[in-house]
C-alpha cells in the first residue's frame, strides 16, 4: 500500500515536471533556440527528483514547531550532517568560481583562495566557535549578539548578515544560469528563474529537513559528475602533463598556490587581505551555524565542521583542473564552439559542453545544478531564519505563536529568494560577488561574534562604536563591484583599487574598539551575561 504522504508529494512533483516539459515544447515550436534536448530532459527529471525529496522531507518533521523547521529538531543523523555541512560552501559559486579564476590569465591558481580559505574557516569554526554556540542552544547566529548587545543593535548587525546571504545566493544562481545557457542552449534568465523557484518552493515546504535531505543527493551527484568529466576533458587536450605544462607556460608565477612577491608584485599584501577575509569571514554565517546548532551535541558539531572543512578543500580539485584544462585548448572553434569563452566565468560549462560527449555533458550539467541547489536552499533558509526569529519576533510580535511564526518563516523564504533572484539577473562575475559576501561579514560581523562569545565585558556601546569604526574604514576604501568610490586615502592605490589590506585593518580596528569602549563604559552600560537559550 502506497503511503498517502508519498502520493501527496508526488502530485506537485509531476505537475512541475509537466510544466518544464511544456516549456521545452514551447522552445522547440516557437523559438529557434538550439536546445540540447538530452540535457533538457535530464534536467526535468533531476529537478523532479529534488523537488519530490524536498517536499517529502516535510513528513520527517515530528512537529510543526520553529525548532523543527529551523534546526530539524536538532536531530539530523551524523551521516546526513556531514553532507549538509559540506554543502555549506561547496556550491555553484564555489565550483564555477574556482574554475573561473584558475582559467583567467589575470589571476591563475594563486588567486583561487576561496576553496582552502572557506575550508579552513569550517575547521577553525568547529574548533573555536561550534562548541560554545551549541552548548548555549542558540537557534541562530544572531542569538548571542542579541543577548550581549540588545535587540536594536542586533537589527543593525542583521543587515550585513542578510546581504551576505542574498549576495551569495545571487552569485550561485548566476553560475547556474551561465552553465544552463552554455550547455542546454537556454537563456540565462529562464534558467535562473526556474532553478530559484524550485529551490524556494521545497525549502518553504520542508525547512531544514528538506535542505539536509536534498544535500545528500546533490553533493553525491556533484562529486560523481565532476570526476567523470575530467578524464574526457583531459583526453581532448592531450593529457594532464601536457595541460599542466601549457598552463605553467601561459600563467608563469600565477600557476602556484603559494604566494610570492615576484608573482604578485604590489598585490602581495592584497592577497593576504583576501586570504584572511575568507578564512575568518567564512565563520560568522548563519548558513554554517544552522548546521552546527542542528547537531545533536557539541562533539558532533565540532566533528562535522572539521570533516566538512577537509571535504571542502578536496572538492576544489576538479574545478581547478577544469580551469587548467581550459587553458590548454588549442582551438575552441575546432571543438564546435563559436570561439573562446566570452568571459572566464563560462569556462566550466564550456569544458563540459565542448570537451565531453553529450551523455557526459548531461551528467556534468547535473553536477553543477546539484551544487547550486545545495547552496541556494541553505542560504535562503538561513536568511529567513534570522529575519523571522531575531527581527520580526522580538521587535514586532514577542508573543507570536508557533503556527504564526512558521508562516512568517515561509513568507520570508519567498521574499528573500525572489530578491536574490532579481539580483542574479543583473550581475556577471560569479567570483567577484562571491568575495564580496565574506567581505561584509568579515569586517562587520566577525568582531561582533568574537566579543559576544569570548569577551565577558562586551556591551552595547562597545558594539555600536566597533561597528561604526569598521564600517567607515571598510567603505572608505570603496568597492568596484558595488561602484563605490574611494573616500579614504589609503596607501598603495592603483587603478582605482586599494591594494593596502584595509579590510583586515577595518576588522581589527572594529574588534579593538569594541573591547576598549566596552571597558570604558561599564558603569553606563553594564555587560550582559550569555545564558542558555532554552
Amino acid at each position: 500500500m502506497i503511503n498517502r504522504d508519498i502520493l501527496s508529494n508526488l502530485r506537485p512533483t509531476l505537475f512541475l515536471m509537466a510544466a518544464l516539459a511544456l516549456a521545452g515544447g514551447y522552445l522547440y515550436i516557437f523559438t529557434d533556440s538550439p536546445v540540447f534536448w538530452p540535457g533538457f530532459i535530464t534536467m526535468i527529471f533531476f529537478y523532479g527528483v529534488i523537488f519530490y525529496m524536498g517536499t517529502y522531507a516535510a513528513t520527517l518533521r515530528k512537529t510543526n514547531s520553529t525548532d523543527e523547521i529551523l534546526l530539524a529538531g536538532r536531530g539530523i543523523p551524523v551521516w546526513m550532517g556531514v553532507f549538509t555541512m559540506s554543502a555549506t560552501w561547496v556550491g555553484g559559486g564555489y565550483i564555477n568560481g574556482a574554475a573561473e579564476y584558475a582559467f583567467d590569465s589575470n589571476y591563475g591558481i594563486i588567486w583561487v583562495q576561496a576553496p582552502w580559505g572557506y575550508g579552513l574557516s569550517l575547521i577553525i569554526g568547529g574548533l573555536f566557535f561550534a562548541r560554545k554556540m551549541r552548548r548555549h542552544r542558540f537557534k541562530t547566529l544572531l542569538d548571542p549578539l542579541a543577548q550581549r548587545f540588545g535587540k536594536r543593535m542586533t537589527t543593525v548587525l542583521f543587515l550585513p548578515a542578510l546581504l551576505g546571504e542574498i549576495f551569495w545566493t545571487a552569485a550561485i544562481l548566476t553560475a547556474l544560469g551561465a552553465t544552463f545557457a552554455t550547455i542546454l542552449g537556454l537563456d540565462i534568465q529562464t534558467a535562473i528563474i526556474v532553478s530559484s523557484f524550485i529551490a524556494i518552493a521545497y525549502t518553504a515546504i520542508g525547512g531544514l529537513w528538506a535542505v539536509a535531505l536534498t544535500d545528500v543527493i546533490q553533493l553525491g551527484l556533484l562529486a560523481i559528475g565532476l570526476i567523470i568529466v575530467i578524464p574526457y576533458a583531459l583526453h581532448e587536450v592531450g593529457g594532464w602533463e601536457f595541460a599542466w605544462d601549457q598552463y605553467q607556460m601561459n600563467m608563469d608565477g600565477l600557476a602556484s598556490i603559494i604566494p610570492s612577491k615576484d608573482a604578485l608584485g604590489d598585490y602581495y599584501y592584497n592577497w593576504w587581505d583576501f586570504a584572511l577575509l575568507l578564512i575568518f569571514g567564512g565563520i560568522p554565517w548563519q548558513v554554517y551555524f544552522q548546521r552546527v546548532l542542528s547537531s545533536k551535541d557539541e562533539k558532533t558539531a565540532v566533528r562535522l565542521s572539521v570533516f566538512a572543512g577537509i571535504i571542502c578543500i578536496l572538492a576544489a580539485i576538479p574545478p581547478v583542473m577544469i580551469g587548467v584544462i581550459g587553458q590548454a585548448v588549442p582551438s575552441w572553434e575546432a571543438l564546435g564552439a563559436v570561439g573562446p569563452p566570452e568571459n572566464s566565468a563560462l569556462i566550466l560549462p564550456y569544458v563540459i559542453r565542448y570537451l565531453t560527449p553529450e551523455f557526459i555533458a548531461t551528467i556534468g550539467l547535473g553536477a553543477v545544478a546539484a551544487a547550486v541547489m545545495s547552496s541556494v536552499d541553505s542560504s535562503i533558509l538561513s536568511a529567513s531564519s534570522m529575519a523571522s526569529w531575531n527581527i520580526y519576533r522580538p521587535l514586532f510580535r514577542p508573543k507570536i505563536t508557533n503556527k504564526s511564526l512558521t508562516m512568517i518563516i515561509k513568507r520570508c523564504i519567498w521574499i528573500i529568494g525572489i530578491t536574490a533572484t532579481i539580483l542574479a539577473l543583473n550581475i556577471t562575475s560569479v567570483y567577484a560577488l562571491w568575495f564580496l559576501c565574506s567581505d561584509f561579514v568579515y569586517v562587520l560581523l566577525f568582531p561582533q561574534l568574537v566579543t559576544a562569545l569570548y569577551d565577558k565585558k562586551a556591551n552595547t556601546m562597545g558594539s555600536i562604536a566597533g561597528f561604526a569604526i569598521a564600517f567607515i574604514l571598510r567603505f572608505g576604501g570603496g568597492d568596484p563591484t558595488l561602484g563605490l568610490p574611494i573616500l579614504i586615502e589609503y596607501p598603495m592605490i592603483q587603478d582605482g583599487e586599494v591594494l593596502f589590506p584595509f579590510r583586515t585593518l577595518a576588522m581589527a580596528s572594529g574588534l579593538i574598539t569594541i573591547i576598549v569602549v566596552s571597558r570604558l563604559t561599564q558603569k553606563l552600560d553594564p555587560a550582559k551575561v550569555l545564558r542558555i537559550a532554552d
